[in-house]
Parts: structure tokens; C-alpha cells; sequence
């Protein structure tokens, strides 16, 4: 595979990690609510990991023809984003900080950090039609390897950019109590947002459709 091939998708990986969403919100509300954000983060990247796996396994490809299982995503994806989102919102950051310096258990913060990055339907999508864009099917490696070199290029962008960015909020907001719980409540509402206007994208295409 060619390197070129790969520090192209690497920029433009880079591009779209560092446009806020759901991940950006998650990592943001999860780093103020514990002690370090590295399970936010590593649930995120594990995320991605399955991601990345179901792809290369060519998996993804079926996924992509059948508008029923999209579909089917879409709103799992976007419902978890609601609850989330809502969750979030409904649970001042300040309160639990200065209770024991954390709100949930590693485990727990990993597990939904990994339902966030893989109940996303935009991120799935993006794996389905950016990817193969940066293979070549008569290269030297097997087109699952190429795919799998992709993936974890993009997961080790996602852990050093989303790691700075926790760092960064965490150092910024979390002695300022007021501060912290506004942008926690409006990560939660960004997630939520998301994820209705996945449902309404989805379900409203649908409609028209039919």
C-alpha cells in the first residue's frame, strides 16, 4: 500500500476528527467528570476498533446495500445519542466533582465512550465510503489489510486528538464549577441534536420514499 495513500487519508481523517460532534462531546462531558479522560477516550478508540473490524471483514459492504439494516442503525444509533445527550444534561457535572472527583466507574465510561463512537451511524458511513477510496484492490495487500492499516490510523488520530482535547477542558474548566456544568449540559444537548437530526434525516428520507 502506498504510503502517499496513507498520509492522504491520514489529513483528511485529521480533517473530520477535528470537527465537533458526538465524540468531541463525550470526551469533553467525560473529562470533567473524572478523575483522567483515558477511558473516554479509550472507549471511543475501542469503538472505532469494532468499526473497523466489521469493515475489513466486509461486513461493512453489506451493511451499505441493505437500507433496512441503515435504517435500523440510524435510529439505534440516534436514540442511544438522545439518551445520552439527555442523561447528560440532567446530571450537573459541578455536583459530582466536588463529591469524589468522579461521576461513573473506568468500566462504565469505557463502555459508553464504545457506544458512542459505534452506535454513530455518520462515523459508520464515513468508514463505508471514505475508506475504500484510499485502497487499490491490485495492490500488493489484501484489501482487508489495507482497510485495517486505515482504521488504525484514524483510531490513533482519534486517541491523540481526543486526548489533548480533554486535557485541555479538564485544565480549563474543572476548578471553575459554573463553567464546567454549562459546557457539560451543552455537550449533552450537542449529542442529543445529533442524534434527532439523524432520526428526522433518516426516518423523513424514508417517508419520502415510500
Amino acid at each position: 500500500m502506498a504510503a502517499s495513500s496513507v498520509a492522504a487519508f491520514w489529513g483528511v481523517a485529521l480533517l473530520l476528527i477535528m470537527v465537533p460532534g458526538p465524540d468531541w462531546a463525550f470526551v469533553v462531558g467525560s473529562g470533567l467528570r473524572a478523575r483522567t479522560v483515558l477511558p473516554a477516550v479509550g472507549g471511543i478508540v475501542l469503538g472505532y476498533a469494532a468499526v473497523t473490524v466489521v469493515v475489513a471483514a466486509g461486513v461493512g459492504a453489506v451493511v451499505a446495500r441493505s437500507p433496512v439494516v441503515l435504517t435500523g442503525l440510524t435510529v439505534t444509533g440516534g436514540g442511544y445519542l438522545i439518551w445520552h445527550g439527555i442523561s447528560t444534561c440532567a446530571r450537573p457535572v459541578a455536583a459530582t466533582i466536588h463529591a469524589d472527583g468522579r461521576s461513573r466507574t473506568s468500566r462504565g465510561t469505557l463502555a459508553q465512550g464504545a457506544g458512542v463512537s459505534m452506535l454513530n451511524p455518520k462515523g459508520l458511513l464515513m468508514f463505508l465510503a471514505l475508506l475504500p477510496q484510499f485502497t487499490s484492490p491490485r495492490g500488493p495487500w489484501p484489501l482487508a489489510a489495507q482497510l485495517a492499516l486505515l482504521g488504525l490510523v484514524f483510531m490513533l488520530s482519534c486517541a491523540a486528538f481526543y486526548l489533548c482535547l480533554g486535557w485541555i477542558a479538564r485544565k480549563a474548566l474543572y476548578a471553575r464549577a459554573a463553567a464546567a456544568t454549562a459546557v457539560t449540559r451543552l455537550s449533552g444537548a450537542a449529542m442529543a441534536t445529533v442524534g434527532a437530526a439523524l432520526l428526522i434525516e433518516r426516518l423523513a428520507g424514508g417517508t419520502l420514499q415510500h
